[in-house]
């Protein structure tokens, strides 16, 4: 019996070493990981064009045909069930209404001069093609002018943006201040090309953003995102913290071990880590989680098979615009799936939502697009730790309540140790296409913030 006690003690020891260890790698912090620039394009000379040149978009009508076409020989879509509304994924009846006004009432031509009316630009980063809009304000005596970089995601593009440019760039009454914005379309989206080889996760397009920037001779700014966005300006803001200025999101998110530990301790005593008008939004945990569960079957799909999935929307543009549209119902408002969605057009100009369709349409990009969520979750990429490195930079997060996640501002403050602006409104995921006015002001008082900090 002596050797059997003996024995348990042992394997008691050996077993609470082991958990201490992994609660201590939990709350390590990790070093910031040094990066090569890796070449992307497919010329491997490593030879890069640092020419600025001018764009803009002119589809040939040969692409546009071609879209008539099977736009008008879309098969009819299934019923859908009785009441189903949008529980099932987006109701083939809005899919409907979607692809007989792009077939119908769309006009393309006249979207193509809205959508060219900024300033575009392109230039060779890293062997990719990027694709941005450049605008300045057009009137700034007298005031600062403050470059910000402004960062889309998934399945946006920057069509996103086009609605709050006018107010970033426009002085505000009682602002000593102004931006120039800087939006570029992520490499593989849109008109910006993508990688010809794997491996080009956020951090990688991180520094892509960082070698942008000081393309464009700024060497300090601003950052704002969302979605994607949201984590590039994170991952620049840790990487690259001597040339942020400040970090504004509308999706702030910390996703360490630490986060995910406290979330759970906190389950028993919500109060501790969440306003209680707010705790609805984090717990129960259960339903948190079987929510999550139901709107993520997207995530798993482009994580693992991405190309499969492209397959069948770069052929279809119903498809697409089922795939794409379901993501602004949902996600803008949990609550419209048990609707008829008709608030979407309520929310949003339908021809707004059929150009960001033509974006990835017409670039044939929905492929190369959603192969972002398979190098984020790699194991190259999983490893960089950045998620468990905190952001050292001002930090401001506009947080929207319909958004599909939610942070506590208690767990917000392990991720960001200089948050010094953080906000609550009404609206989704899509922040700057739904309501460009409110996070346009958000941005501003924000960098108010930033500004008082530097004068000092």
């Amino acid at each position: 019996m002596g050797y059997v006690k003996l024995a348990l003690f042992v394997a008691l020891g050996a077993l609470s070493i082991s958990i201490f260890r992994t609660v201590s790698n939990i709350f390590e912090v990790p070093p910031v990981p040094k990066l090569e620039e890796i070449w992307w394009g497919p010329n491997t000379t490593g030879k890069q064009d640092t020419q600025i040149t001018p764009f803009k978009i002119n589809i040939p009508n040969e692409v546009l045909k071609d879209l008539r076409y099977r736009l008008k020989n879309t098969k009819p879509l299934p019923s859908p069930l009785e009441d189903s509304k949008q529980t099932y994924g987006i109701n083939s009846q809005v899919t409907t209404k979607i692809v007989d006004h792009w077939l119908n009432k769309y006009d393309w031509r006249e979207r193509e001069k809205l959508l060219n009316r900024y300033p575009q630009f392109k230039t060779e980063i890293q062997g990719l093609k990027i694709h941005f809009l450049h605008v300045k304000p057009k009137e700034h005596v007298g005031l600062k002018v403050l470059p910000l970089l402004l960062i889309h995601g998934w399945p946006g593009s920057v069509v996103e943006f086009y609605d709050i440019i006018p107010y970033l760039t426009t002085p505000q009454k009682g602002r000593n201040f102004v931006f120039e914005v800087i939006v570029p379309s992520l490499p593989g989206y849109g008109f910006s090309d993508a990688a010809v080889r794997p491996g080009l996760g956020p951090t990688h397009m991180a520094v892509i953003f960082k070698n942008l920037m000081r393309r464009l001779n700024f060497e300090k700014y601003y950052v704002q995102g969302g979605d994607w966005g949201s984590v590039l300006i994170r991952h620049m803001s840790t990487l690259f913290p001597e040339n942020i200025i400040g970090m504004h999101s509308n999706m702030c998110g910390n996703m360490s071990p630490k986060s995910s530990l406290k979330m759970m301790l906190y389950s028993f005593q919500p109060s501790l880590i969440v306003e209680k008008k707010y705790e609805h939004l984090v717990y129960p945990l259960s339903t948190i989680f079987s929510n999550m569960l139901e709107e993520s079957g997207y995530m798993h799909l482009q994580s693992t098979k991405p190309d499969t999935i492209g397959t069948a929307l770069t052929d279809s543009p119903a498809g697409l615009a089922a795939y794409i549209v379901e993501k602004f119902i949902t996600w803008t408002n949990p609550n419209w799936k048990h609707t008829d969605a008709s608030k979407l057009t309520e929310a949003y100009k339908i021809d707004s939502l059929i150009d960001n369709i033509m974006v990835y349409w017409v670039t044939g990009s929905i492929t190369t697009s959603m192969r972002l969520y398979a190098e984020a979750f790699s194991k190259a990429e999983m490893s960089l730790n950045l998620d468990r490195i905190p952001v050292q930079v001002p930090a401001g997060c506009s947080q929207f309540i319909h958004d599909i996640v939610y942070s506590p501002t208690a767990l917000l403050e392990d991720k960001f140790l200089n948050l010094i602006h953080v906000t609550h409104y009404e609206g989704g995921h899509f922040a700057a296409f739904e309501l460009p006015h409110i996070l346009a002001k958000d941005i501003y008082d924000f960098t108010e913030k930033v500004l008082r900090l530097q004068s000092k």
